[in-house]
């Protein structure tokens, strides 16, 4: 169950950086209550909630759909997950390199994509539109963008991407790597 899974990669991050639920609570604006729910597979999270415990953890937001697999070798396969639940499709495109400025994720919003709140981090996004048509909101203003249109944003401006179509959205998202926050 993807809940699941995703509540488990939660966990084992918030542990990894030795935050308690506290912490990580005053980092994203949510309850206890909803984090601990979200790590035991209780409740949902939403692309907007997702993207807030992302940078919260310093990673990016495909770090949760990513599966790992041991090769012979002792090199890590990468294996991506479609988040059917939460309408949205992250592939992170640069996985070989480990300490990176910047993420390059293909994206892929479901038919109907439309929820969620204005979102602030770090950082700047590049956004390429590959197919569909894709809608930008940075604070007020909306941005129609079709195939082989793009645009470029200061992340620290509220914003947030929709698809208001009943077409999937595919686009190349560049954003600028959040480093790890002190815990």
């Amino acid at each position: 169950m993807v809940a699941n899974h995703l509540g488990t990669k939660i966990k084992k991050i918030r542990l990894e950086r030795g935050m308690t639920l506290k912490i990580l609570a005053e980092r994203t604006g949510f309850s206890i209550s909803f984090l601990s729910q979200l790590e035991r597979g209780k409740s949902s999270a939403t692309l907007e909630s997702l993207k807030k415990i992302s940078i919260a953890f310093g990673v990016n937001p495909s770090y949760f759909f990513e599966e790992e697999e041991e090769l012979d070798e002792g090199r890590t396969l990468v294996i991506d997950q479609r988040m059917d639940a939460h309408h949205i499709y992250y592939k992170d495109l640069g996985t070989m390199v480990t300490d990176r400025d910047f993420a390059p994720l293909l994206v892929i919003l479901k038919p109907g994509q439309t929820e969620g709140n204005l979102i602030t981090h770090r950082g700047q996004e590049f956004l390429y539109v590959i197919e569909g048509t894709l809608t930008v909101r940075v604070e007020n203003e909306l941005y129609v963008l079709g195939p082989t249109e793009s645009f470029m944003l200061d992340s620290t401006r509220p914003h947030y991407w929709y698809n208001y179509t009943d077409k999937e959205v595919k686009i190349l998202c560049v954003s600028s790597e959040v480093k790890a926050a002190n815990s």
